[in-house]
């Protein structure tokens, strides 16, 4: 058996050198990818939630996830049920979408003058919000990832402290629904590169019925009679903030297949990671 030659300082420290450099390398091998098409990167941050009880925690951390740069158009919804037809507004359960469900379209697949293809599509469901959403891809936002995307403003990630952001904000839900809704291009862009967030249309989320009820019945347990009337208000975290009221009284008010003239929706997804084909030099 040949002697034991015990390595030299030199080359454990050149064998050390060599691992510490391919950690690195394969460390820097899980890279995000840029966006998905049509989507933005909303940053990760903290949702602090309008009304809670005192069992929700004061935030709510969110992971930085993709959400669209727009809100789904009716073009967009004219290839969903076009390529799904139990979605069409002639064969939609009743479970599933109310009587007005794309009332305002002209028929099955024509939307027509009263439903332009770059505006927002509204009178859909929760269900065929979802439906789309699955069909697409991805999903539908969580209340916590669509009011933090929605907290930035025009040019900074707190909207409420920009004047102009303020000054379209609520110019916007003191006017009525217009017959026809613009194009979602006319809405501006955010800090994060969405538009119409607010300005357009309301928006359903995911989580919408977890609004503010956490009991089945008046006589559950797990209903928090904290968060309604003057004591929803008195133990909201911002009483100044009218707009998020607005939206959590909206959600609260919702059923799955209901359907309104200002209510459309727009996708989310996680952001993906990928491993990059060669190591960093």
């Amino acid at each position: 058996m040949p002697p034991y030659n015990p390595p030299s300082m030199t080359s454990i420290v050149r064998c050390s050198l060599l691992v510490l450099a391919l950690a690195s390398a394969m460390a820097g091998r899980c890279e995000a990818v840029a966006p998905s098409a049509g989507m933005q990167i909303i940053p990760a941050g903290a949702y602090v939630p309008l009304q809670r009880s005192t069992r929700d925690p004061e935030q709510v951390a969110v992971e930085s996830f993709q959400l669209d740069t727009v809100p789904v158009t009716n073009a967009d919804f004219l290839a969903f049920v076009t390529a799904n037809p139990k979605w069409r507004r002639s064969a939609a359960s009743r479970l599933f979408a109310d009587a007005s469900y794309l009332g305002h379209w002209t028929g099955d697949l024509e939307p027509g003058p009263r439903a332009p293809l770059d505006a927002p599509v509204v009178r859909v469901s929760w269900f065929a919000a979802r439906a789309y959403a699955r069909w697409a891809g991805k999903r539908l936002p969580t209340t916590a990832e669509w009011e933090l995307a929605a907290a930035a403003g025009y040019t900074t990630a707190t909207g409420k402290n920009e004047p102009d952001f303020n000054r379209d904000l609520y110019a916007w839900l003191a006017r009525p629904v217009p017959e026809v809704l613009p194009a979602v291009t006319t809405a501006r862009t955010t800090l994060h590169g969405v538009r119409g967030l607010h300005g357009l249309v309301w928006e359903w989320v995911d989580d919408f019925n977890t609004a503010m009820v956490t009991g089945e019945s008046r006589a559950d347990g797990g209903l928090d009679r904290d968060l309604f009337c003057g004591a929803g208000a008195a133990g909201a975290k911002e009483t100044s903030d009218y707009a998020a009221f607005m939206r959590s009284a909206l959600r609260s008010s919702l059923k799955a297949n209901n359907t309104t003239t200002s209510l459309g929706f727009r996708c989310a997804a996680d952001v993906p990671v990928t491993l990059a084909t060669s190591l960093s030099p």
